[in-house]
């Protein structure tokens, strides 16, 4: 027996995919987005990835004022950055309490509705792309979710809780798009690399009541976003030693496309927002002074919205995240701009 109740079956992405089709132009976007991302990851293309947004997606308003901003910007400096925006509609949550994105409240002062959630989800990454033609990035928090987002996203990441399991490891090999692994919360960089050796390998697995086999992922990489000690402190891993010891480590393992993300926020800012202005310019300088650093860094995740800060999920101030907190509007635009000017 299961101690739980079944409250109704959820229609399969297939039929919700018909229902909220996207268009063609959508779909040549995508293709040419994927290209574009793709040959930086394996090295064919000197542009810099900047993955940035919200913390939480969390109203749609908000989130869209916010990207359509940042498709203005992305105009200014498309010869050497790509900006892939975060819309993370599923939100992982340390103690399994607290809001967990718009999957599961489409509204966050109201309750939970998973079909409203899967569909208000769909509806915002197509509006997305359809009105600035930024493919998006989310995280890949529950592996049986992603095939409702499949055809639109171009960046997956697996957060640090996730990054052990064998499911999200399995799932991610069976993609086509670059899927970021982060170092676990523990900071054990093994663990990211075997992920990423499992995301890069073919397997038969089940998902979603079949029995599946994958190709393999090359555009499988590491995220680094630094690690929490056994006492509870968190600790950065972002640093020139940091990063020339992961280069080392990851080339010692004959994978593909070796590549780093280097998340500003979480725990390598200690969740200190303004501090990922520095985080972002000390990896810069990193890269400058050393050329397998400067290979090897593929972009940034950075945490932005157009308030500075966080509020409560009740507080009701646009554009202000309701999870961890950001870096407002116009820090975030100069920091764009800086990170532009500074890559050779």
């Amino acid at each position: 027996m299961m101690n739980m109740d079944f409250i109704r079956k959820l229609p399969i992405p297939k039929d919700v995919k018909e229902q909220f089709p996207i268009s063609e132009e959508i779909k040549k976007i995508k293709a040419a987005k994927d290209k574009e991302i793709a040959d930086v990851f394996k090295g064919r293309s000197d542009k810099f990835i900047l993955v940035i947004g919200p913390c939480s997606a969390d109203r749609e308003d908000a989130v869209m004022d916010y990207i359509c901003r940042l498709a203005k910007v992305q105009e200014q400096v498309k010869d050497k950055l790509i900006l892939i925006p975060r819309i993370y509609t599923n939100k992982p949550r340390t103690t399994g309490q607290g809001y967990k994105g718009m999957v599961h409240q489409p509204d966050p002062t109201k309750g939970e509705d998973m079909l409203e959630g899967i569909i208000a989800i769909r509806k915002l990454h197509t509006r997305a792309v359809n009105e600035t033609g930024l493919v998006c990035a989310d995280e890949m928090l529950y592996p049986e979710n992603h095939r409702y987002l499949s055809d639109i996203l171009s960046y997956v990441a697996i957060g640090a809780r996730s990054v052990e399991d064998q499911q999200h490891r399995l799932t991610a090999s069976g993609l086509e798009i670059p899927v970021g692994m982060k170092n676990p919360t523990g900071g054990d960089y093994s663990v990211m690399l075997n992920s990423i050796t499992a995301a890069q390998s073919s397997h038969t697995f089940l998902y979603r009541g079949w029995e599946c086999r994958s190709k393999g992922n090359p555009l499988a990489h590491a995220i680094l976003r630094g690690y929490v000690d056994r006492r509870g402190v968190s600790h950065p891993n972002y640093h020139y030693e940091d990063l020339a010891s992961l280069y080392e480590m990851y080339s010692s393992k004959g994978l593909e496309n070796v590549a780093v993300i280097v998340d500003s926020n979480h725990c390598n800012s200690g969740k200190q927002y303004l501090e990922q202005i520095r985080i972002c310019n000390e990896v810069l300088h990193s890269m400058r002074h050393n050329a397998d650093i400067n290979s090897f860094v593929k972009g940034f995740m950075i945490e932005s919205y157009i308030e500075d800060g966080a509020q409560k999920v009740d507080g009701g101030e646009y554009g202000k995240s309701i999870t961890d907190p950001c870096l407002g509007w116009e820090k975030s635009e100069k920091l764009i701009l800086s990170i532009a000017d500074q890559l050779r």
